[in-house]
Order: C-alpha cells, then structure tokens, then sequence
C-alpha cells in the first residue's frame, strides 16, 4: 500500500515537474543567463587589460562571485514568482480542487525547481571553463548546485508562507545574505571580547543563530576553481548540510502548505 501511494504521488508531480521547467524555458531564464554570460566574459577581458599578475586567479575571481550571486537572485526569483502566479490565476486552487494530495503539488513543484537549479548551476559555470581547473570548476559546479537547491526550498517555504512576492523574496535574500556573512559575524563578536555580561550574550545568541543556518560561507568557494576542491570530506561537509536543510525546509513548506485553506 504504501508503495502504491507513492507511485501515486509520483504520478501526479512528475507532470507538474514538467510544467514548471517549461515556465522556466518560457520565462526566458536562459536569455537571461546568457545575457549574464556575455558581460561576464566582458569583464573577464576588461580584467585582463588591468590585472597585472596573476590575471586568470583575479578573473576567475569576480566572474565566479558575479555568477553565483546572479544565479542565486535567480532561482529565488523564479520560485517566488512560479508560485505567485499559480495563486493568483486560482490554478493552484484547481489543481487541489482534483483528487490530488497536497504533497504531490509540492513535490512536483520542488523537482521542477530542482531541474530549474541545474541547468542555471551548469549555464552558470560556463565562462569559468577558461579559466579554471576540470576538477575545480566541476566541484565549484556541484556546489553551486547544492546552493541553489537551499535557496530554492527557503523560496518555496517563505512564498507559500507570506503569500506576496516583495516580502518574500526579500526574505530569502535576508537568509542568503546572513548565512554567507554568518562566520564574519562570529569572528567580529568573538574579537569584541567577553569581558562584561553583554559580550557574552551577544556572543551566545550569534553562535545560536549560526548553528541553526547553512554554513553558505563553505560552499561553491572561488578558490576551487582555480586550486581545484579541498578533498573529499569536504564533499561530505557541502552535501550533507543541503540535504538537512532542504528536507526542514520541505516539511516546514509542507506544514504551511496543509494549514492553508484554498
């Protein structure tokens, strides 16, 4: 029985997956990425008029950040936007409307997103070929990849919890921008010192904070690119996080998504 649901599951979001990577391709995300692609590698030629040494480290440096940063505002606008927009057209009501568990919805949603994430992780690594190692740029790839995936659950989870489009990705971008600052943040209250009861307060709820956010700051690091990944505990280290953090997410989604009556 139970494996008989699951099929059953599959086959209603196997289709949803489908439409929405073809809102994906309709919305023109490959445009702009390519768009995104052709001023990377004009910066890249700009970079090397003016870097003096070490001139493909430096390109590959700000081309790597500018990508990850535009691939990232992205799959977060793009899941914000997908949802809003089956809500306001009332097809989302439709779709529960049918004999079709809730979790299907979000599962098909989630693989559509997910084949969304690789394709902008794989376009987005394209100019740093030039520049970088095989290994490197693969692992910084899979690692992009991964990020992405986070971001995408922390999108779907805040849409479907705030409902509007402003106030939600600007809350995801609030979750990204904290969990990559989060360990700069720590170094800055650790070297404030304990020295009085505050210190040590701020100390404690800034550790707090960062133990219950991914650790973004360890993830898709320009370094790879051109010295290549630090090993394979690493793998471990950048895997096992966005497995965590993207099941808590879909459940967290999932919770919100069963409460709400449509």
């Amino acid at each position: 029985m139970p494996r008989a649901n699951a099929l059953t599951m599959f086959g209603f979001a196997l289709p949803i997956a489908r439409y929405t990577l073809l809102e994906a391709r309709r919305n023109r995300l490959m445009w702009l990425l390519l768009a995104a692609l052709a001023l990377a590698l004009v910066a890249a030629g700009f970079l090397q008029q003016v870097a003096i040494t070490e001139t493909a480290r430096v390109q590959a440096s700000v081309i790597a950040a500018a990508m990850r940063l535009f691939a990232v505002f992205l799959i977060a606008a793009f899941v914000v936007t997908s949802v809003v927009r089956e809500m306001n057209d009332k097809v989302l009501e439709v779709l529960l409307a049918k004999p079709m568990p809730r979790a299907g919805w979000l599962l098909g949603k989630g693989l559509g997103f997910l084949g969304a994430a690789a394709a902008i992780a794989v376009a987005a690594a394209l100019p740093l070929w030039l520049f970088g190692t095989p290994a490197g740029v693969a692992a910084w790839t899979g690692s992009l990849f991964l990020e992405l995936t986070i971001v995408a659950a922390a999108a779907l989870f805040c849409v479907l919890t705030l409902n509007q489009v402003v106030t939600a990705l600007a809350a995801v971008l609030g979750f990204y921008i904290l969990a990559r600052s989060m360990a700069a943040v720590q170094i800055i209250a650790a070297a404030a010192g304990t020295a009085t009861w505050r210190d040590r307060a701020t100390a404690w709820i800034v550790d707090g904070i960062a133990a219950l956010l991914p650790a973004l700051d360890r993830m898709t690091q320009t370094a790879w690119v051109i010295d290549g990944p630090a090993g394979a505990s690493l793998a471990a280290a950048v895997l096992l996080p966005a497995c965590v953090y993207v099941t808590l997410l879909g459940a967290a989604a999932a919770f919100d998504l069963y409460r709400q009556s449509f």
